[in-house]
């Protein structure tokens, strides 16, 4: 059977756009719904000199798979005219409406699973809308309590117990509640979309040294420690938490399912060094199936032909391998 995905073009004037036409230009075995404005596809490819073909999507008609040279369009309406680099808040609206229809169509099972390209967080906050980012959208959207962001190369993956947070923050958010919570939709999603039967999975400590028995911080004694020894009575094989530093080394890695990093510049710089451009960005505890890029929208590489699509690529496959 043929599956079908959604694609969001994600900010307009980065290289979400070049990167939908770049993978186009290849057929695949799935259909690629591309939720964009069809004229800013179509201008971009011109841009790029690349030929393309759009067809409208069609939630009655089965899916097929995507030919070289096509994509199937989804269509949004852009709110303003784009320039290739130059960011405009009045097209906000227009990225949060293509997260819409994604999200919805995934709910409708319209596609299998969505996969989102950058969207710029800075130019939505500044039209007057909070967002802080595609993550805390979706939860929000599907009416979840909490979901998980993973990122993930063929050999690593890390999970984070807080997103987007300011550092003076982070501690008071490691409460036992968000790391039963996390934990529990770690585990359970190795176990139903990576099929991991009983995930190994390493904890990271907030502080240095994982506290240094309290020396260096009391997070790990007072609340890490207590909670993950809640969570192995439950049946969960967990190890830490350790030092952050020693923890990303292959000796600990190489009997590892997953990572479980405290907060977000604790895990994801030593993935991103591991596997850039290779990676996967998967919201967990959903559901629906999403996945997206490794990067931003790299505004000085729009329309120059110059971006890299080999992490749009690696988001379509393993969303497809989470849908079979």
């Amino acid at each position: 059977m043929t599956l079908r995905l959604a694609i969001t073009a994600g900010e307009p004037a980065g290289i979400g756009p070049d990167l939908c036409i770049q993978i186009a230009q290849q057929p695949h075995s799935c259909e690629r719904v591309v939720i964009a404005d069809p004229d800013l596809l179509m201008q971009r490819a011109e841009q790029l000199g690349l030929p393309l073909r759009l067809r409208e999507f069609d939630p009655a008609a089965e899916a097929i798979a995507s030919a070289a040279g096509e994509l199937t369009v989804c269509p949004v309406s852009l709110r303003a005219p784009v320039r290739a680099g130059q960011l405009d808040k009045a097209n906000s609206a227009y990225v949060l409406e293509t997260l819409r229809v994604a999200v919805q169509g995934a709910l409708d099972k319209h596609w299998a699973g969505m996969v989102t390209a950058p969207v710029h967080k800075g130019i939505i906050n500044d039209a007057g809308i909070a967002f802080s980012g595609h993550t805390e959208y979706f939860r929000d959207y599907c009416g979840v309590e909490e979901v998980v962001m993973m990122l993930a190369t063929s050999d690593l993956r890390v999970a984070l117990v807080t997103t987007h947070l300011p550092l003076r923050a982070v501690a008071d958010a490691i409460t036992p509640d968000r790391i039963k919570r996390v934990t529990r939709i770690l585990h359970h999603d190795l176990q139903t979309f990576f099929g991991v039967a009983k995930p190994r999975i390493l904890v990271a400590g907030l502080n240095p040294h994982a506290g240094e028995d309290g020396h260096l911080g009391r997070e790990e004694l007072d609340i890490i420690i207590p909670t993950l020894e809640q969570l192995r009575d439950e049946g969960m094989d967990l190890i830490g938490p350790l030092p952050a530093d020693t923890l990303y080394t292959p000796k600990h890695l190489q009997q590892a399912d997953a990572t479980l990093a405290m907060y977000h510049d604790q895990g994801l710089p030593v993935l991103k060094f591991h596997g850039f451009g290779r990676a996967a960005n998967i919201t967990l505890g959903l559901p629906v199936i999403r996945t997206s890029v490794d990067h931003g929208t790299a505004l000085d590489l729009a329309a120059t032909g110059q971006a890299d699509s080999g992490s749009l690529l690696t988001a379509i496959e393993v969303a497809l391998q989470m849908a079979n």
